[in-house]
């Protein structure tokens, strides 16, 4: 027991200074009314963990194939013991640029939406819930000639998201027909144009998640496919920031690693996690551009005008909000790469984990994304007269 206290100190230190930053600082009744939030409304966080579980069994399948069954005996934790888990100095290096993207998520887009943004493809051809009528009529109404513009890039778009399985699932068959850096070219072409469906589809669930917490905050009772339709019609206005965070992150994260595939760029992969860090800044310079969007209807210029005075009213709180929202971040970033590390090649395990590692973070950025909307509220009580009605 002498010999196990002093192991016990550091982390005795560390969860009594967690339960005091989060019982006294100033952003602690937002926090609590996002687990308030999320808890009368599950569907925030769940539809979180189903987009991360989706994304990781797409990466498993494609890049982990299972031999045999022997690959995912569930016995493999028994032998947890015995596992060699490595040191926090180990790992850490891999996990700041996660965590940052995950606090930047908050504020734009919080998860992938690949592969399921297939199936989102084919529910938005197919009018699901009149959601492509909505999205249609709301284009029209708020962006009139350019609308039509702004959905044929969507449309494109779409369509590329529903080719994009079919054409790396089929790229090994066509290598006898067409040269291979011909496929690598297409194939890298249809990822780009694919991106904005499934980024701009991302946006949309969070402008949905949004006003779900929103309803919250009102105590209003809604129907879920007018909720889904009121959404798209928020979205609309969410679009114009939107397509600057797409403009740029295709400048310099999607246009270079197309271009290496038509000429040599030597180092074009070294230049990622840089462009990354800069995407997450730019996002968090402006974070309140999105949801300021989304629930008060204005122009773009309206909406960074008030950004801009958000910023000088509550640059505490929001500070307090981040250092908060980052610590939660890395504390699971770094839980999944020590696991991760531990579990080397055991499939069985790693299937088990990454399965409760995409609700636990699916819970922590739920809770955050609600506690965002909730901060974000409570210090615009100056504007909440000043939304304006949407007209159509």
């Amino acid at each position: 027991m002498d010999h196990i206290m002093p192991r016990l100190y550091p982390w005795l230190g560390l969860c009594g200074g967690y339960a005091l930053v989060m019982l006294f600082n100033p952003v602690r009744r937002a926090l609590g009314d996002g687990f308030r939030c999320i808890g009368r409304y599950k569907r925030i966080w769940i539809s979180f963990a189903l987009l991360g579980f989706g994304y990781f069994v797409f990466q498993f399948v494609t890049f982990t194939p299972i031999q045999n069954w022997a690959d995912v005996d569930p016995n493999q934790i028994i032998s947890l013991p015995h596992w060699y888990w490595p040191r926090f100095s180990e790992v850490w290096r891999e996990t700041p640029l996660p965590a940052l993207e995950g606090v930047a998520g908050l504020f734009d887009n919080a998860t992938t939406t690949y592969p399921l943004s297939v199936v989102a493809a084919v529910f938005m051809l197919a009018n699901w819930r009149g959601l492509h009528s909505a999205l249609i009529r709301a284009l029209r109404k708020r962006y009139r000639l350019l609308g039509y513009l702004v959905y044929l890039i969507l449309l494109l778009s779409a369509l590329a998201s529903l080719l994009k399985p079919i054409v790396f699932w089929q790229l090994p068959e066509w290598s006898g027909l067409v040269p291979a850096a011909g496929l690598l070219r297409v194939s890298a072409i249809v990822d780009a144009t694919a991106f904005i469906f499934e980024y701009l589809l991302g946006v949309y669930i969070q402008v949905y998640l949004i006003t779900v917490c929103l309803a919250w905050i009102k105590g209003v009772s809604f129907e879920e496919g007018e909720l889904f339709r009121f959404a798209m019609r928020r979205f609309s206005y969410v679009l114009e920031w939107a397509g600057i965070v797409v403009a740029v992150s295709t400048l310099i994260v999607r246009l270079p690693l197309v271009l290496a595939y038509f000429r040599n760029i030597p180092g074009v992969l070294d230049y990622l996690p840089i462009a990354r860090v800069l995407m997450s800044g730019l996002i968090m310079a402006f974070c309140s551009v999105q949801i300021s969007l989304a629930l008060h209807n204005e122009t773009l210029v309206e909406a960074l005008r008030a950004h801009g005075h958000f910023i000088r009213q509550n640059a505490g709180r929001l500070g307090w909000f981040l250092v908060i929202c980052g610590f939660h971040f890395f504390t699971i970033m770094i839980c999944d790469a020590i696991v991760r590390s531990a579990i080397a090649d055991r499939l069985g395990a790693l299937l088990l984990w990454k399965f409760s590692f995409a609700f636990l973070r699916g819970i922590v950025t739920g809770w955050l994304l609600a506690s965002w909307v909730c901060l974000f509220r409570q210090c615009e009580t100056r504007r909440l007269n000043q939304e304006k009605w949407i007209q159509y």
